[in-house]
């Protein structure tokens, strides 16, 4: 009987570059259609005329011709014709006008290629049998998990990340101060939202847009969270409720109502402009810079301030002992990010440049007087070119380089490694000491000993042999079970 009965159990059920596979089955199953969603609709400066988008639908990978005729293509044609394995997307517009919605819609239109993942749902592989795979010079055994750009394969390394949506209490800046930190994420968009403690108790908090720190109590109330609401939130806590008093007696915002407050809150970010402005202003970035993952709408916004009661309470706790601070090297407090949140991350950059060109050629079309035809003005290459130019080069959103590799296939495993490969986003001439350490909590995850020498060293590591990645759940399902659960036990 075989030693290593247990590893061939697993490796005969298991893909290793599964996690490859199903990221990016679950980015174009879900996270596509929610980008699209996010946006809902196109509003141009055309009084009583906006494009609402509908459902986005993707083809198999084709390739036009010269004779502009589209046909379906293998992967081994695309490697060999330099050419890029992509998949067509359309995009449903329906007309709104003055706020009605048109029924003769101007249906499905072509808005750009995508890059398909090698045996993915929508590779055509999906549906061959080893033998058609022979056939039409495919390696039957080939596990997948890359992609093919303008003839190359290229592998969309995995990207270590600080988990989002989850509060990490640091004292980074000085001991004497404390801060809570999440990465507040929702599909395709991403602010960091702190809250800050002083020595001396006092309470701040910072999210994109804003030039400098805004109050605590201030961003209560701008919120509609009353005074008491926000020291009986957790009262429980004498600490918490000290600071919280502190903060109220130093707040000029005590006594505003929630309307003087986002005034307020407007002159930091639009000073000089009219109170409307300032106004609808500060209404846009609570709404939508401030801790998205809780709701992007008005009727969110008192949720959003029970969140920061909650931060600034383990921010408290924190700073007076009872608590200590989060370890970022925990892999309870990372996530490692594969070809489906990439891509993701990606669509969404591009998609944004697509809608500021159809709002642009629905203005230009508008100023000249033409009758407006959605399929004409719409110009694909728009986010195709964003797309191919980042997984060309490897340079991603937020800066990061390095993200797309040419795939090393020197032997096969050399090949599974690099699909398996997972990189830190720290600069590799930075010494970060504790970041390049072996972690406790990497056991059975990340692999202890295979790591480059250099500058690499910690930073560029591979996953365990029999890891497996969780491509996560719909929170919306997780959040009804809990106040299912909340609901029996009370």
């Amino acid at each position: 009987m075989s030693k290593n009965v247990l590893l061939e159990s697993f490796l005969a059920s298991n893909s290793l570059v599964q996690h490859q596979v199903e990221s990016y089955n679950r980015f174009v199953a879900n996270d596509l259609q929610k980008i699209i969603d996010q946006q809902g609709l196109i509003e141009p400066s055309v009084e009583g005329f906006a494009l609402k988008l509908g459902k986005i639908r993707l083809d198999k990978p084709s390739v036009i011709e010269a004779d502009s005729s589209r046909r379906y293509i293998l992967p081994n044609e695309a490697r060999l014709r330099n050419l890029t394995y992509s998949a067509p997307m359309f995009l449903e517009f329906v007309p709104v006008i003055r706020g009605i919605e048109k029924e003769a819609s101007y249906g499905e239109v072509f808005i750009g290629e995508l890059p398909v993942l090698v045996r993915s749902n929508l590779c055509h592989f999906r549906t061959m049998t080893r033998n058609q795979l022979v056939e039409n010079g495919e390696d039957p055994d080939d596990p997948g998990g890359y992609f093919i750009i303008k003839g190359t394969e290229r592998v969309l390394i995995g990207l270590e990340d600080i988990a989002p949506n989850r509060v990490i209490v640091s004292k980074e800046r000085s001991d004497a101060e404390v801060v809570g930190k999440v990465f507040s994420t929702a599909p395709g968009f991403r602010a960091p939202t702190s809250v800050v403690r002083n020595q001396n108790g006092v309470l701040n908090v910072e999210f994109p847009t804003l030039h400098k720190p805004v109050g605590f109590v201030l961003l209560l109330r701008a919120l509609g969270i009353s005074v008491n609401e926000a020291i009986e939130a957790a009262s429980d806590l004498l600490v918490y409720k000290n600071d919280m008093l502190l903060n109220i007696e130093l707040s000029e915002a005590k006594d505003m109502g929630p309307s003087e407050a986002l005034l307020e809150l407007g002159k930091f970010s639009a000073p000089g402009q009219a109170k409307e402005y300032q106004t609808k202003k500060a209404e846009t970035q609570l709404d939508t810079y401030l801790l998205p993952h809780i709701g992007m709408k008005p009727d969110s916004r008192k949720d959003k301030g029970r969140y920061l009661i909650q931060m600034a309470r383990r921010v408290s706790m924190t700073a007076n002992n009872l608590a200590s601070v989060d370890d970022k090297d925990h892999y309870a407090n990372k996530r490692v990010k594969f070809a489906g949140q990439l891509m993701e991350e990606l669509f969404a950059y591009a998609f944004k440049f697509f809608v500021k060109d159809v709002k642009y050629q629905i203005e230009r079309a508008s100023a000249r007087g033409r009758k407006l035809s959605i399929p004409t003005i719409i110009s694909p290459e728009t986010m195709t070119e964003k797309i191919l130019y980042a997984m060309g080069t490897g340079t991603w959103v937020a800066g990061q380089t390095g993200i797309s590799q040419v795939l090393d296939r020197t032997n096969l495993t050399s090949a599974v490694a690099n699909l398996r490969r997972v990189k830190s986003p720290l600069a590799k001439r930075h010494p970060h000491f504790n970041a390049r350490d072996v972690h406790g909590t990497q056991w059975g995850k990340i692999c202890v000993i295979e790591t480059p020498e250099g500058l690499d060293v910690g930073l560029t590591k591979y996953l365990a042999l029999m890891a497996k990645i969780s491509v996560g759940a719909e929170e919306n399902q997780v959040e009804g079970k809990l106040k299912e659960v909340k609901g029996l036990v009370d």
